[in-house]
């Protein structure tokens, strides 16, 4: 299932997965990815109750940034390697 799935987000994961591990990367980097991304997708769903509340298009731009945010991180938390992780933590 895990290999399908990276196959499925394989255009998110291939540019982040080339190149080496950052010196000084470490395996909480991945949790706290997951929870950050985590908590994008609830600030995702708030900003979608308040579009929904309020009927203004304008708020459909949290919506989108923070569901792609969101997504991204626990793609890259839980299917990524630690090179991905490596880069979007932002360790050279």
């Amino acid at each position: 299932m895990k290999q399908m799935l990276r196959k499925l987000f394989a255009p998110i994961l291939r540019p982040l997965e080339s190149g080496e591990i950052g010196p000084s990367y470490k395996p909480s980097h991945r949790t706290i990815l997951k929870a950050v991304g985590a908590l994008f997708l609830v600030l995702s769903m708030l900003s979608l109750a308040a579009l929904i509340y309020t009927g203004q298009s304008g708020a459909l731009i949290p919506v989108v940034v923070f569901l792609g945010i969101g997504g991204v991180s626990l793609i890259v938390g839980t299917l990524g390697s630690d090179v991905a992780v490596s880069k979007i933590w932002g360790n050279r």
